[in-house]
C-alpha cells in the first residue's frame, strides 16, 4: 500500500508538471497579441481569432476523441506524448507564420494538440486515486492554470520580444513530452483499454447526473476562459484610469490573477473531499459570479479594492473546475471516463468561443470596465445546475456520497 501511495503521489506530481509546461503554450499567442496585431497588420476580428483559434482546436480534438473513442482507447503516455510534441511544434511554427491563415493554423494545431492533453491527464489522475482524487484533480487543474498564467510571466520578465514568449513557451512544451513519455504510468485503478465504441458519447448524454454536472461546468467555462483570455486587456485599460494608476503592470496583474486560481484548485479540491463537491462548485460559482458583476464598480479605486476583487476572481473563478471532472469521473462507467471527459471538455469549450468573442466587442460598445458583465450569468446558471445534482439520487454517487 505504501508503494501505491508514494507511486500516486510521484505520478501526480509529474502530471503536474507536464501540465504547467505543456500549457504554457495555450495564452502564448494572447500574451503577445499586440505585437502579433502590429507585426501582421491584423484588425480587432482577426485578433480575437487567434485567441479563439486555440479554443476551436481543442474543441475539435476533445469531441474528435471522445467520438471516435480515442481518449478511451490509446494509452494516455502515448497519447500525452505526442500531444504535447505537436503543441510545441506548433507554437513554434508562430516565428514562420506570414500572415492571419498561418497565425491561425498554428494556434488551431496547438488546440488540437492540447486536447490530447488535458483529458487524459485527469483520467490518468482517476487512475491513481480513488480516495482524496477531489484534491488530486484539484492539484492537476492548479498546475494547469499555473501553466496557462506562465505566458504572461515570461513578457513581464523577458521584454516585449514576442519571439522569446513564443521559444520559451515551446521549448516547455517539448521538455513535457520527454518527461511523459520517459516516465508517465497509468495507476491501479485506471480501466482496462476498451475497444473503439461509438456508443460512449450516447451512454454519457443519457444519464441525468452527467448532464447536470456538465451543465453546471457548461456555465462555469461560460465564465472562465473569457476572463483568462481578455483579463490582460482588461488590466492595460485598467492602468489607464486615475484612481488605479498604483497597480503593477498589466502583465504581472494578469499573471497573478489566473496564477491565483492554482491556489484556489488545491483550495476547492480539498473542500470537494471534504463537504462535497456540488457545495463546492456552488459556492465558488456564487463567489465568482458576483466578482464579474462587481469588478467594473471596482475601476473607481482604490488600486488595493480593485486588485482584491481581481484576485479573489481569479482565485474563485478556476477553483471549481477540477471538481466537475471528478464528479464526471464518478458518475461516468469506468469504461467510458475518457469519453465522458473528452466530452464535457470539448462541449465546455465550445461555449468559450462565444464568450471569448463576445467580451471585446462588448468592450467595443461600452468600454473595457462594464464588458466583464455579460459573464456572470454563467456560473450563477452553474449554481442552479449544482443545487439540482445535490438533491437528485444521483450525487450518492459523487465523492463518496459527500454530493
Amino acid at each position: 500500500m505504501r508503494s501505491v501511495d508514494r507511486g500516486r503521489y510521484a505520478m501526480l506530481g509529474l502530471v503536474g508538471v507536464v501540465l504547467v509546461l505543456s500549457m504554457a503554450t495555450w495564452f502564448s499567442g494572447t500574451a503577445v497579441l499586440g505585437e502579433l496585431q502590429r507585426a501582421h497588420g491584423l484588425d480587432e476580428g482577426q485578433a480575437a481569432w487567434i485567441t479563439n483559434a486555440v479554443q476551436l482546436g481543442f474543441v475539435v480534438g476533445a469531441v474528435g476523441s471522445s467520438v471516435s473513442g480515442l481518449a478511451d482507447a490509446i494509452a494516455a503516455r502515448r497519447l500525452m506524448t505526442g500531444a504535447a510534441l505537436l503543441a510545441a511544434l506548433a507554437n513554434f511554427s508562430l516565428l514562420a507564420a506570414p500572415d492571419f491563415s498561418g497565425l491561425f493554423a498554428a494556434r488551431f494545431v496547438t488546440g488540437l494538440a492540447l486536447a490530447g492533453l488535458y483529458p487524459p491527464a485527469l483520467k490518468v489522475i482517476a487512475g491513481w486515486f480513488v480516495k482524496g482524487r477531489g484534491l488530486a484533480m484539484g492539484a492537476a487543474v492548479g498546475a494547469l492554470t499555473l501553466g496557462s498564467s506562465a505566458a504572461y510571466l515570461i513578457r513581464a520578465f523577458g521584454g516585449v520580444d514576442w519571439r522569446l514568449v513564443v521559444t520559451v513557451s515551446s521549448a516547455a512544451a517539448l521538455l513535457a513530452a520527454g518527461l511523459t513519455a520517459a516516465c508517465l504510468r497509468e495507476g491501479p485503478y485506471a480501466a482496462a483499454r476498451p475497444k473503439f465504441r461509438f456508443d460512449g458519447v450516447a451512454l454519457v448524454l443519457r444519464d441525468r447526473g452527467l448532464l447536470l454536472a456538465n451543465l453546471g461546468y457548461f456555465g462555469h467555462m461560460w465564465e472562465l476562459y473569457a476572463l483568462w483570455a481578455w483579463f490582460f486587456a482588461y488590466a492595460q485599460a485598467a492602468e489607464r484610469a486615475p484612481a488605479l494608476a498604483a497597480l503593477p503592470s498589466a502583465a504581472i496583474l494578469a499573471f497573478l490573477v489566473i496564477g491565483a486560481g492554482a491556489a484556489g484548485c488545491v483550495c476547492g479540491g480539498l473542500l470537494g473531499d471534504r463537504i462535497g463537491r456540488t457545495a463546492t462548485t456552488a459556492l465558488m460559482m456564487s463567489i465568482s459570479g458576483v466578482c464579474a458583476l462587481a469588478i467594473g464598480f471596482a475601476f473607481d479605486g482604490p488600486a488595493w479594492l480593485f486588485g482584491a476583487v481581481a484576485l479573489v476572481w481569479g482565485f474563485t473563478a478556476v477553483a471549481d473546475s477540477a471538481q466537475f471532472s471528478a464528479a464526471v469521473s464518478e458518475l461516468a462507467d469506468r469504461e467510458t471516463i475518457g469519453a465522458a471527459l473528452a466530452l464535457q471538455t470539448g462541449i465546455g469549450f465550445a461555449l468559450t468561443l462565444v464568450s471569448i468573442r463576445l467580451v471585446p466587442l462588448l468592450a467595443g460598445a461600452v468600454g473595457w470596465r462594464w464588458a466583464f458583465l455579460m459573464l456572470a450569468p454563467g456560473p450563477f446558471i452553474g449554481v442552479l445546475a449544482m443545487l439540482a445534482l445535490r438533491r437528485s439520487p444521483e450525487s450518492l454517487r459523487v465523492g463518496a456520497g459527500l454530493r
